[in-house]
């Protein structure tokens, strides 16, 4: 059953051979598989939670990959569905990999655990979008505005741990040069181009970068103008993750000071999608939007 249920994921190879281990991509694509293998038994959360003497709460979690695949209960839930010894074997090496560390943890010390879970979920995407209300997107940052930003938010006034939080928002860039990177679209209200948090040679930079970025095929940047004459707006930062397979659940991620809301419901979702959808109606086309930033550069020049 494995085997024939493997070969519906086209994406794992890209996930395996990834040149950054991401455990949250698998473990997201593992629970997917583990749903789809109780329904093909024609079994309940109920009987599979009386396997595991659990709550069917747990299987739930265990479904949506919220929770880390514990192998004894992975093994005893491919049991109950009907895998074979070499099924379990192959599944159970990959649930390892899924609870190995990823590479973002050697930033343990600046990385909130609140945080851990987007960037793993961002690195598993197929498809990125994001609205910003002042500020350029970290994915699409300077280091030199990457630093200014780490600064501004920094209430103990530390550079050091100011400098370590700017080398972790480089870090996650890497993925957008991967060899099959997600689709990333950003929808900027104007005030991020005006926004002046750096010195005007890093804004100026900054610009120019955005402006290089939203060249590439896989990268798309539209303003929102401050004249425009739609009547929306989001009012604060949103970002809708899509994932390839297309079973696995949309994600909105709602950043907050000190916290953060992930929302996987599908009527949440399409909540979300449809204000996005908006935003990006009431945006300048791509080609009027890069005349904006790159106006915006020679502002700061």
């Amino acid at each position: 059953m494995f085997a024939a249920e493997q070969n519906r994921l086209p994406k794992l190879d890209r996930y395996l051979s990834s040149p950054r281990h991401n455990p949250t991509a698998l473990r997201l694509i593992l629970a997917s598989q583990l749903r789809r293998m109780r329904l093909a038994a024609s079994l309940s959360p109920i009987s599979a939670s009386d396997a595991l003497r659990c709550s069917d709460s747990k299987i739930s979690r265990l479904e949506r990959g919220e929770v880390q695949l514990k192998e004894r209960d992975v093994e005893d839930l491919l049991r109950l569905y009907g895998a074979g010894p070499q099924e379990r074997k192959e599944f159970l090496g990959l649930v390892q990999l899924s609870n190995e560390a990823g590479w973002w943890h050697c930033f343990e010390d600046v990385l909130p655990k609140w945080f851990d879970k987007f960037i793993g979920l961002q690195e598993a995407a197929s498809v990125i979008r994001s609205y910003e209300v002042l500020l350029v997107p970290g994915l699409l940052q300077t280091p030199e505005y990457a630093r200014a930003v780490g600064e501004c938010s920094d209430l103990e006034h530390d550079k050091v741990l100011a400098n370590r939080r700017a080398e972790l928002r480089l870090a996650r860039q890497e993925l957008l040069d991967y060899p099959d990177p997600p689709t990333l679209w950003v929808v900027l209200e104007e005030a991020v181009l005006h926004r002046r948090i750096a010195p005007r040679e890093v804004m100026e930079g900054q610009m120019r970068h955005l402006a290089d970025m939203a060249q590439r095929p896989s990268v798309r940047v539209q303003v929102i103008p401050f004249d425009a004459t739609a009547c929306v707006t989001g009012g604060f930062p949103i970002t809708h993750l899509r994932f390839d397979p297309p079973e696995l659940p949309e994600i909105v991620y709602l950043e907050h000071v000190a916290d953060a809301v992930y929302l996987d419901k599908p009527d949440d979702a399409e909540q979300y999608r449809s204000i996005l959808d908006r935003l990006l109606n009431a945006a300048e086309c791509p080609e009027t939007s890069a005349r904006r930033i790159q106006a915006a550069a020679e502002r700061y020049a």
